[in-house]
């Protein structure tokens, strides 16, 4: 498992309640806004803005914790990148739209109450970096986006303990991954050769753009999931194991 730091002990449950034996190995780290003072303003800010979108439930998190008295207008509308995020944001009062079968960008971007924003103010709460592709895409609707950066993502400090685990695994040794930037920092924080023997285990990703980078760094037994909803990470680690064992 490559969740955030933190973020992976509701995946390795359900990974053993199917009766897998779950290693969470973080391919992210998650820490708040470096100008924390800034984030704050951007969400006062924020009020004036017609649609909120957030990227993902660490934005909701985060967002919160920075303002915990945070409330949008009655007439903004609310969008989350997929049905985490819209779960997120429902424990805090919020109803938020989310597309139901692409948890990502391109989903969300699909959406049809995102068609024409044509002169709408969009206040997008996230992590800098990525593909930048919610805000560029909008923009180019003719939607100002505003982007609040409520944390960073930052590589994790991977220790012995890690890489003893994944060494301890046997074969075959199955990876779930839902971010291709978790994927880089694995390529560049693991060992020469327990990374070379992860080139040979099945590897599952979340998305068409994730496959193609493993292949780019040398991974070549891939499945592609439906989406980064556990659920679909952990069925795509059964199909994996299915077509390992034929």
């Amino acid at each position: 498992m490559t969740r955030p730091a933190g973020t992976a002990r509701t995946l390795v449950a359900r990974a053993r309640l199917l009766g897998g034996d779950a290693v969470a190995v973080p391919g992210l780290s998650l820490r708040e806004a470096p100008d924390a003072a800034r984030a704050r303003a951007s969400l006062r800010a924020a009020r004036a803005a017609d649609l909120w979108i957030f990227t993902s439930p660490a934005a909701v998190r985060f967002a919160f914790r920075l303002s915990p008295s945070l409330q949008m207008p009655r007439r903004a509308q609310a969008f989350g990148v997929g049905a985490g995020t819209a779960r997120a944001l429902a424990r805090h009062g919020i109803w938020a739209i989310a597309p139901h079968e692409h948890a990502d960008s391109e989903g969300l971007l699909a959406l049809p109450e995102l068609a024409d924003v044509r002169g709408r103010r969009i206040a997008l709460i996230g992590a800098q970096g990525g593909r930048d592709l919610i805000a560029s895409t909008l923009r180019r609707r003719g939607a100002t986006v505003e982007a609040i950066h409520v944390y960073q993502r930052v590589a994790p400090r991977l220790t012995r303990r890690h890489f003893d685990a994944l060494v301890a695994a046997p074969d075959p040794l199955v990876m779930l991954i839902s971010s291709g930037e978790a994927l880089r920092n694995l390529v560049s924080l693991l060992p020469a050769p327990l990374l070379a023997r992860l080139h040979h285990q099945p590897l599952v990703v979340s998305s068409s753009r994730i496959a193609g980078f493993a292949r780019d760094h040398g991974f070549g037994d891939i499945v592609e999931a439906a989406s980064a909803l556990p659920g679909d990470l952990l069925d795509g680690a059964r199909w994996a194991l299915a077509r390992h064992r034929l």
